[in-house]
């Protein structure tokens, strides 16, 4: 699993012209997690998925070195499965290590549902539709996790 966390004082995922999750937090802080599921994730993915929620909440990682729950900062999960495109070879990206939607998608939701169940404040995006995702970047400050 990899998720790529950027500190946001505000984001937006649109779908269809519609605002399906956002936050605003010029205050606290918050983070935009784009998240992503491989196929090899798929094996006893349920302690993968409450490690990954554990790094969003708990990283010390908004300002002032302060994680989302010590701040109470909201979170907007994003899932993202080119997070596991290749490019190594030719010139289009292979999507063959990116877990299947319908596999990934619980995954996704576990972490959403463990987040939640640690008191953070957690807006989605809409898992496999064309999402418009905006930010505002603070610091800008972008980190890779991977579980």
């Amino acid at each position: 699993m990899r998720a790529v966390l950027t500190r946001v004082s505000e984001a937006t995922v649109t779908v269809d012209g519609e605002t399906v999750g956002a936050i605003d937090c010029p205050e606290t802080g918050g983070l935009l997690a784009l998240v992503g599921v491989s196929r090899e994730d798929m094996d006893d993915w349920q302690p993968r998925a409450e490690k990954m929620a554990r790094k969003i909440a708990e990283l010390r990682i908004l300002d002032g070195e302060v994680s989302v729950i010590d701040a109470g900062a909201p979170v907007l999960v994003v899932s993202q499965f080119t997070l596991y495109g290749r490019t190594a070879k030719g010139r289009r990206p292979s999507w063959a290590d990116a877990a299947p939607g319908p596999e990934a998608e619980p995954v996704i939701a576990a972490i959403i549902a463990n987040l939640r169940e640690r008191g953070v404040s957690v807006e989605t995006g809409q898992f496999g539709a064309k999402m418009r995702v905006s930010s505002v970047n603070e610091g800008p400050f972008t980190v890779l996790v991977e579980t």
